[in-house]
């Protein structure tokens, strides 16, 4: 197993957090926002036009995508990302894992599994509350061509009424993409909304392998496959971290 990669959810549990013990629950102790964090921005290319990414030297702060208009492209003629990041100036490791990592997303989704995940430094991750459960919850266990519904994300978190505040916290995702926010759908099928458009919600979801307009319903479907586990275990895997 390489360093930094969880054996049982392939993401390493680093929110901000050098050398943080892998685990499926949030880590006890999660980096301090107790100096300003001197950010760093960096611009890479994808098939879904320019993405911006910054962060400072303790972890990944946001993604930003430019434009948010469809793709010209089917998800199979995606052209690769370039493999130079733009910007001048010393290029901190959370930059350079979250490129990586959008490399591969993009051109070779395969080796995801065995890629390190950045660490996360937004202030978002930085004390306790249900958007940074939701998110946490949606990063670990809504793999690669899996979707799932507001509902049971809300469930996932540990309040299955609380659909309305998962939709809340997608709309406050700063990670889109990494954090899959465009996996979460309705239970109906239909899309929902996406911070980036609904049309590049539906491109990623193609290039993921998933039809549009696909329910996200129980049944072992490979859109619900490895977290409807974690469904029965809510209770016992809620976060423990600090402000």
């Amino acid at each position: 197993m390489r360093p930094g990669v969880s054996s049982g959810l392939g993401v390493p549990t680093r929110l901000g957090v050098p050398g943080a013990v892998e685990s499926t629950a949030l880590p006890e102790v999660l980096g301090r926002m107790d100096e300003t964090c001197e950010m760093k921005y960096k611009v890479v290319d994808s098939p879904l036009g320019k993405l911006e990414i910054s962060g400072c030297e303790r972890g990944l702060h946001g993604i930003k995508l430019h434009g948010g208009k469809t793709p010209d492209t089917g998800p199979a003629e995606a052209a690769a990302p370039a493999e130079q990041l733009g910007g001048s100036g010393a290029v901190l490791e959370p930059l350079l894992q979250c490129a990586a990592w959008l490399d591969a997303y993009f051109r070779e989704p395969a080796v995801l599994e065995g890629l390190p995940v950045p660490a996360l430094h937004h202030p978002i991750f930085q004390k306790e509350s249900f958007t940074r459960q939701v998110l946490w919850k949606l990063l670990t266990l809504v793999k690669f061509g899996e979707t799932v519904s507001y509902q049971q994300l809300a469930a996932l978190a540990g309040n299955p009424r609380a659909a309305r505040a998962v939709g809340g916290a997608m709309r406050s995702n700063p990670i889109p993409i990494l954090i899959p926010c465009h996996r979460v759908v309705c239970s109906s099928g239909a899309m929902g909304n996406y911070s980036g458009g609904v049309g590049v919600k539906e491109w990623l979801l193609a290039h993921e392998g998933r039809p549009a307009g696909k329910a996200a319903r129980g049944g072992g479907s490979r859109a619900t496959g490895s977290w409807r586990g974690a469904l029965g275990s809510t209770a016992s895997s809620q976060p423990t971290g600090r402000d």
